[in-house]
């Protein structure tokens, strides 16, 4: 085999060639195969190097080679090349050197959706509809979104010049920036009224102390009269996976959370709730669908085994895998699957994905209400109230109700959701007395 075979072979298979040893002299059947497609492999290459239509290059070949081997596994194994691994570490990481913006791609230009709160792009007076046309004097045009979002990111601290055009504006128009570390917001948090709701879109370094504070400004907002939370999974991918065990442990004050089993499964490795719970008992409802996936299933089975919450919506994704990182030499690294999962009463969500409690099916509601209500007023003769005046508190209950009638046409997943924790509570402890 020629010199240049053997590199090619240990690059795409990780093996160091060497002077045999007394375990090699007595390989098996199983292991002069697997040299032997190795050498396949190697003849390959030198094929497809030689006779292939147009020259290719021997890192985008071998790097090729190694994905294959890796896709091939399952559908989340996959080798990270330099930008991609850099990519992920800025995704799980949460924060990046940037301006602040959240943006699209429209006819061309880049445009603004809406600018991060207390980021440089809030500062500078940014705003929604705003279309980015020029980066440093750099046409946009003819770019793709994220070759125009990675000119935007950069050193912390460094500035930037975006021309603007602006609705209302004559002419386009500068705005110089400067760069700041910009954490990604997985956590968004929003009072229902008396009902704290909290979004969790992914599960990155962010993720645990923005529900901490999540929770905290649901407090502030609403006060003692905070009847419970809605936690929102829907179409979150998953992360982390001790982000998962942290949110989890967050509403649990004792118990298992999640297992994981490798190949070996005497290296099982079990995580546990530790004392304290961040709701303070209040009811929880978890809403899920099949976009909810990862650690989004691994809190969702937590908090359903344990009967912390009540699991809403429709069927999970059924990821039950996890995948660890394992940085490679240049920078790169392989994404591969190590273990699975498991709930804490011993389940394999894998295929399978977590049943709510409720189902829950996304709907359209439509009012079949008539124009013209019918009621004792509508009788002639009726007598009348003595205090038929509209208070302040009942226009207060006509807005809730008219609130709540809209996000039942809105979001009627969310809708069922406060209704279970509003309905729950009116079973609550009674005062003493």
């Amino acid at each position: 085999m020629k010199t240049s075979r053997l590199a090619v072979l240990a690059l795409a298979t990780g093996m160091t060639f060497g002077l045999a040893s007394p375990s090699l002299a007595q390989s098996s059947t199983s292991s002069a195969e697997t040299y032997r497609l190795l050498n396949l492999f190697g003849d390959v290459f030198e094929q497809v190097k030689a006779k292939y239509v147009e020259e290719v290059d021997d890192k985008q070949l071998i790097e090729a080679a190694i994905n294959g081997m890796l896709t091939s596994l399952d559908p989340h194994s996959s080798y990270l090349n330099m930008d991609n691994f850099e990519e992920m570490q800025v995704d799980t990481r949460g924060e990046f050197g940037g301006l602040g913006i959240e943006v699209t791609m429209e006819d061309g230009f880049v445009k603004v959706i809406a600018p991060i709160y207390d980021t440089p792009a809030e500062k500078a007076g940014l705003q929604p509809g705003d279309f980015i046309t020029h980066i440093d004097g750099t046409a946009i045009r003819g770019m793709t979104l994220n070759d125009a979002v990675e000119m935007m990111r950069g050193k912390v601290n460094t500035d930037i010049v975006l021309t603007i055009i602006r609705k209302g504006e004559q002419a386009p128009f500068d705005v110089t920036l400067t760069r700041a570390v910009i954490k990604i917001q997985s956590v968004r948090a929003e009072a229902k009224d008396d009902i704290g709701y909290i979004r969790i879109t992914k599960f990155n370094e962010q993720t645990f102390s923005g529900l901490q504070r999540a929770i905290g400004d649901m407090r502030d907002q609403i006060g003692p009269e905070i009847k419970g939370l809605v936690i929102d999974l829907r179409n979150n991918p998953g992360g982390l996976l001790d982000q998962a065990i942290s949110v989890s442990d967050a509403f649990l004050d004792k118990g298992e959370i999640v297992s994981t089993r490798p190949r070996d499964t005497q290296n099982t490795e079990r995580y546990n709730a530790r004392s304290g719970d961040l709701a303070e008992g209040l009811p929880i409802v978890v809403l899920i669908n099949d976009g909810s996936a990862s650690a989004s299933e691994i809190v969702a089975g937590a908090l359903q085994d344990h009967r912390r919450a009540v699991i809403m919506g429709t069927r999970s994704f059924g990821k039950g895998s996890v995948q660890t990182i394992l940085p490679m030499p240049g920078n790169v690294a392989l994404r591969l699957t190590t273990a699975r999962y498991y709930t804490p009463s011993g389940k394999s969500i894998q295929e399978v994905g977590i049943v709510p409690d409720i189902i829950v099916p996304q709907a359209r509601v439509e009012s079949i209400e008539s124009d013209t209500r019918r009621s004792e007023a509508s009788l002639n003769g009726a007598l009348r109230n003595e205090d038929a005046a509209t208070t302040d508190a009942e226009k207060d209950a006509n807005s809730r109700r008219d609130e709540a009638e809209q996000l039942a046409i809105d979001d009627y997943q969310l809708s069922r959701a406060l209704d279970m924790i509003r309905g729950i509570s009116l079973f609550g402890p009674r005062p003493k007395g």
